[in-house]
């Protein structure tokens, strides 16, 4: 019976808990995603098509015969963002430049982006394909360079511009809660996502769960020691 009412005590507590961690969510509440205009950097398939890159440009380093695609694009995170709108065909983009020994073919595929995209009104260039013939340990930053100068970079070494595009700003926030545009990144230097969504993250979910779980440990032990 004494073990029946721990357990019960026990449960009771760890309600009450969740229930405060709950609220504190609730309080935070879901927040508006906030949108970047940025350079998108994709990697190409075999099949053509194209997946979110899960490193930056500069540390991407593709084997012969990689497709890498550039889209300027505006979203708030990868699952919105534009991807390329030509295939990742390196046959189709590579097929004029023989191959070299002791260098890589990587074909680089650049969109810039729709009229909606562009900042202040400035009309995109017509996307393009290109063959980089580089070095065989050369990363997917120095194939585009080879076939898209100019470049630029800021500070972090965030791609802003490519072949001089956009001509100013660099993952400039979009359409924040004043209408303002700040400055802002969707990636850090390593390529690694950035969370914009102003929600709870995983973080906090996880430790909301960690506190749930330890409060209830805490009064099984004090229980436990009482009897």
């Amino acid at each position: 019976m004494r073990l029946l009412r721990l357990m019960r005590r026990t449960r009771t507590t760890g309600a009450l808990l969740l229930t405060g961690a709950v609220t504190v969510l609730a309080a935070a509440g879901p927040a508006r995603a906030q949108e970047y205009r940025y350079w998108a950097f994709w990697d190409g398939s075999d099949r053509g098509s194209w997946t979110y890159a899960t490193q930056g440009p500069a540390t991407v380093r593709p084997a012969d015969g990689a497709v890498e695609g550039f889209r300027f694009t505006v979203s708030a995170d990868s699952a919105a963002a534009g991807r390329p709108r030509a295939a990742a065909d390196f046959d189709a983009i590579c097929r004029a430049t023989p191959a070299e020994k002791g260098r890589k073919r990587i074909g680089v595929v650049i969109d810039f982006g729709t009229a909606a995209d562009a900042p202040g009104g400035a009309r995109p260039p017509k996307a393009r394909t290109a063959c980089a013939q580089v070095s065989e340990d050369a990363s997917a930053g120095e194939a585009l360079a080879a076939v898209a100068r100019p470049l630029r970079y800021d500070s972090n070494a965030l791609l802003c511009a490519i072949a001089g595009y956009p001509a100013a700003g660099c993952a400039d926030q979009v359409g924040g809660a004043d209408g303002a545009k700040e400055p802002g990144a969707p990636k850090d230097a390593d390529g690694s996502e950035r969370d914009g969504d102003g929600g709870p993250s995983a973080g906090l979910l996880g430790g909301v769960a960690a506190v749930v779980v330890l409060g209830g440990a805490a009064v099984w032990q004090a229980r436990r020691r009482r009897g």
